[in-house]
């Protein structure tokens, strides 16, 4: 009989045990938060503002990365969005679903932590469920702190409206991430102006608004009531697995990676002082005015085999970006700039284009993300205009296509490579790009500007120039040039030009290493030179192919022997110059702490030897200068009485 009572006894607690294990599978299987976990956001984690049934609303400058949407109600007052507008669509809809599944894991997490409904005040939080019962507020600084940890999760669960006095702020320390970082409030969220809050705000069948100067590294979604913006940013939390953008495959440019500026069809002209740093041409038409002294790289004054190259792969390069598909329409051309900022997408402006202010390309840490922007139509510039890389982001991925004329207005500064398909492109004074400025056919030209390509994608030269120098010898010139990894090289060519543009091959001598990589040394005397010189050498490859060296200026006249006399009459500088003979010149007039006073252009001829400078000088020393093709002829004193 005990021995009945014994098994009964066990097999009761058996299933007890068994009871309990099985409750405890069951708790854990419910798809509820019981500590700081994560909710699941679904396809809504796309968006920067979205409300489940409600309007959203924008009115003044504002700046959102992540699409902005709602499932029923219209969306009105946005400009260009760094992302797609959803208005009940398939992706609403979708969201619409997954944002009542993250709204309740937010409301089941079980809450540890009760703080005081007044947020803020220079506290600091550890990762956590919070839960206030009342309507709260924040005020100040209020420090999340990860303890180094950057999975650690801060949950919020305000059981009334939540509410910000103005300039209030979430700061994320020791590794806090704001992609962890929740709100679930029951009621209006109200951010007054200058608030910068940290996280994904979901407010529960209620308003949202958002106002002047606000910021937020997050979300706002709404799963009933309306959202009201008035000029705020905001963008999309990065980290927490979220997919790293990586743009579009940049394209191959080929033998146009080593122009800078260039015209498959149409005059490629400079005025004024601009500096190249890459080959400058066109393959069809001529290039002038370009000073070689101020380029480094080739001036193909006329088309030859490197232009017909760099035109059959700039080609490719075009059509290449044509056929690509944008990720993003960005809806108002006119409005371009005005500090919006893009990550690595590829973009569609379907208009003629303003570009006005700034516009910044946000890399968001990848050195090799691509931008590419699309342009319908022509695209212009406000003066002072701004292309500015964030967070990694290098010229040489940055690529714009025009189709039309491009006209970047005085002192901009672009960064990326402008591919112009039939129309003028036109750089005016101080404008600076880094990168490189095409077009498919026709004119370009360039004013006091600069155009530089970026280093690593010029393709690869068959040799390296190490040095190439010259030294004026009594009646003759001395070059010198030295070169490595001569494998494919054939012979170089001295070519020699009293302008800098129209040379002439003088010489040829044979390469002396075709077998190793190591250092050889070359040289040439110019027997007959000429009172100026311009010199490069032309490297031929085994199949026919060209690089050139950089182009050298050498004087034969010297300083000393232009003899200026100087003598004042009233307010007038009058100045003798015996035996000038240079086709172009400038007389400038320094004060004696080095300022320019005035400065004119002339025409040094032997035929015309006596020049004047007018001024109201006052009584004092001066320094005077002249100067042809960027070299000094004279510098000396002049004593106004």
């Amino acid at each position: 009989m005990k021995k009945n009572i014994s098994n009964t006894s066990k097999i009761k607690v058996t299933n007890t045990l068994f009871q309990s294990i099985l409750t405890i599978i069951l708790i854990l299987a419910l798809p509820i938060i019981n500590s700081a976990q994560a909710p699941t956001l679904g396809t809504v984690a796309d968006f920067v503002l979205f409300s489940t049934n409600g309007a959203v609303t924008n009115s003044g400058p504002s700046n959102y990365t992540g699409n902005i949407g709602t499932n029923n109600g219209p969306i009105t007052g946005f400009g260009n969005v760094n992302g797609v507008m959803h208005n009940q669509d398939g992706a609403s809809a979708a969201s619409a679903t997954d944002l009542l599944i993250a709204y309740n894991q937010l409301n089941s997490a079980i809450p540890t932590l009760f703080p005081s409904s007044l947020l803020g005040n220079g506290d600091t939080l550890i990762a956590g469920v919070y839960k206030i019962f009342s309507t709260s507020t924040l005020n100040g600084n209020l420090f999340l702190d990860a303890k180094g940890n950057p999975n650690a999760v801060f949950i919020f669960q305000l059981q009334g409206a939540f509410s910000t006095f103005a300039s209030s702020k979430i700061r994320l320390i020791n590794g806090s991430q704001a992609c962890n970082v929740f709100w679930k409030v029951e009621g209006l969220v109200s951010m007054a102006s200058g608030t910068f809050m940290r996280g994904t705000v979901i407010a529960n069948n209620a308003a949202i608004n958002i106002n002047t100067s606000d910021s937020l590294e997050g979300r706002f979604l709404s799963t009933t009531g309306a959202i009201t913006v008035v000029g705020s940013t905001t963008s999309i939390p990065t980290g927490c697995n979220a997919p790293i953008l990586t743009g579009p495959t940049s394209p191959v440019l080929g033998s146009a990676g080593c122009y800078a500026v260039f015209s498959g069809n149409g005059a490629v002209t400079n005025s004024g002082v601009s500096h190249i740093v890459g080959d400058v041409g066109t393959d069809v038409g001529l290039t002038e005015g370009f000073n070689a002294l101020f380029v480094t790289g080739t001036i193909h004054p006329k088309p030859d085999f490197s232009t017909a190259a760099c035109a059959s792969d700039l080609l490719k390069v075009y059509n290449y970006i044509d056929i690509l598909t944008p990720d993003i329409e960005l809806l108002f051309p006119a409005q371009f700039g005005n500090n919006l900022v893009l990550t690595p997408h590829t973009y569609l402006l379907n208009a003629a284009t303003a570009l006005t202010g700034t516009v910044f390309l946000n890399a968001q840490g990848n050195a090799d993300a691509v931008f590419i922007i699309k342009i319908n139509g022509a695209l212009s510039t406000s003066t002072f205009s701004k292309v500015v890389l964030q967070n990694g982001a290098q010229a040489k991925n940055v690529f714009w296509k025009v189709e039309g004329a491009v006209n970047i207005n005085n002192n901009s500064v672009f960064n990326g490579t402008i591919i112009c398909n039939n129309g003028q492109v036109v750089l005016n004074t101080g404008d600076s790009i880094n990168g490189r400025v095409f077009t498919t056919s026709g004119a370009l030209s360039i004013a006091d500007g600069m155009v530089a390509i970026t280093a690593g994608t010029c393709t690869s030269l068959p040799i390296d120039w190490v040095y190439f120098n010259s030294t004026l010898l009594d009646k003759s010139i001395l070059l010198q040039w030295g070169a490595k990894n001569e494998f494919n090289n054939s012979f170089f060519t001295i070519e020699k030009s009293n302008n800098g543009v129209d040379f002439s091959a003088i010489t040829t001598i044979a390469s002396d290493n075709k077998t190793s990589i190591g250092l050889s040394n070359y040289t040439f005397t110019d027997k007959s030179p000429l009172t100026l010189n311009y010199y490069r050498i032309a490297q031929t490859n085994d199949n026919g192919k060209k690089t050139y060296s950089r182009t050298i200026q050498v004087r034969t006249h010297l300083s000393s022997e232009l003899q200026v006399k100087t003598y004042v009459v009233g307010n007038v500088i009058f100045l003798k110059v015996p035996g000038a003979n240079f086709s172009k010149g400038i007389i400038s007039v320094y004060g004696i702490d080095g300022k320019m006073i005035t400065s004119k252009n002339v025409a040094l001829t032997a035929e015309t030897s006596v020049y004047t400078v007018s001024k109201p000088f006052t009584t004092g020393l001066y320094i005077l200068s002249i100067q042809s093709n960027g070299t000094k002829l004279y510098i000396g004193k002049v004593l106004v009485p």
